[in-house]
This record gives structure tokens, sequence and C-alpha cells, in this order.
């Protein structure tokens, strides 16, 4: 059964992608497979910097999600477009796991990851651009991406009050992708 680690690329309370997330959970649970949900919020750390990682070596936060992602073999991702490109909070996350360790292999976190992405914005294009970004960055540390993606657009009118999407075909979207990453992880994992 394909492990997928889930989460939002904001932490911001009232996100559309951590809306977005939880709906895509949701679907992934029925769908059988084994997803971990967290929260960006409980892994705190500065912005990467390499003078920092000389003198005191990764954060706690760093290493405790590195070893959390190690454990999944696939990533469901839902984020945020910040002026067209990868929000500042998944790219020092990025940068942070991806840093080498002490006997482990260069990005192991990442390499054999199977991923599927997702985007919500209030915009026309709901965070599509974004996306983009984040696809060249995982497929450029190993991380194979699923073709299908989502993006919602006008996502302040996306969802109802208990965070369904309100558009049936777009929900069927979503589980599309969430479909294909299971079935692509399932059959691709590194165990």
């Amino acid at each position: 059964m394909a492990k997928i680690l889930a989460f939002a690329g904001s932490t911001r309370r009232d996100s559309f992608n951590r809306k977005l997330i939880a709906f895509a959970v949701e679907k992934t649970r029925e769908l059988g497979a084994d997803v971990t949900l967290i929260e960006l919020r409980d892994f705190p750390m500065p912005l990467y910097d390499g003078d920092l990682e000389q003198e005191k070596g990764p954060p706690e936060a760093a290493t405790r999600l590195f070893g959390i992602m190690k454990e999944h073999d696939g990533l469901l991702l839902s984020c945020p477009e910040y002026n067209s490109s990868i929000p500042p909070l998944l790219k020092n996350i990025i940068d942070w796991v991806s840093r080498p360790r002490e006997g482990e292999q260069s990005l192991v976190a990442f390499t054999g990851k199977i991923a599927g992405l997702l985007s919500a914005s209030p915009g026309n294009l709901g965070g599509m651009r974004g996306l983009v970004d984040v696809r060249s960055i995982l497929s450029n540390i190993g991380v194979l991406v699923v073709p299908n993606q989502v993006s919602v657009s006008s996502a302040h009118e996306a969802f109802d009050d208990d965070g369904a999407i309100r558009d049936e075909r777009m929900a069927k979207r979503i589980e599309g992708v969430v479909s294909q990453l299971i079935v692509t992880t399932d059959k691709l994992a590194l165990r």
C-alpha cells in the first residue's frame, strides 16, 4: 500500500491550500492509501543559510521532517502561488530537507518519491504558474511528479462550509490526481 505524505505549502490559518489538501487527503483515504497529513507550521526553521548549517547543523525541525519524508513513498502537495512562483516556505523546507546527511545517500528524502501537485488561488489561474516551478524543483532532485495536476481557481468560492469542493467536476479532477499518485506510487515505489 502506498504511503503518502501530504501537506500544504502554506501555514495561513484560512489558507485555500490547507482546505484543498484536507479535501484531497480525504479522497486519498477513500481510495485506500495510507496517508499522513502534516502541518508545516509544526516544523519551524530559519531560512536556509550555509554558514548556519556549517556552524550548527540542520535545525531539529528539518531533521524530523527529513525522517518523516524518508518513511513515505509519495508526496501530495497543495501549493500556493506567490508572485507566479513557489512560496518561500515550501522552497525553504525543500532546501533544508535536501541537504546531505552523514551516512545517508544524497537527496534520500526525495529520490524515488512520486508526487502529485495541487494548487488553489482566488485568481483565474488557480496557482498553476507556481506549480511549474514546484514541478521543476522536485524533478531536479529525483522526484517523479505525476502528469495530472489540478489548479482550483476562484478558490474563495470553491469550498462549501464543510471544506468540500462545490464543483463536482473539480472534485473528480482532484480525485484523478490522487488516483494517479496512488497507482504510480504502488507500482514504482522504492521499498
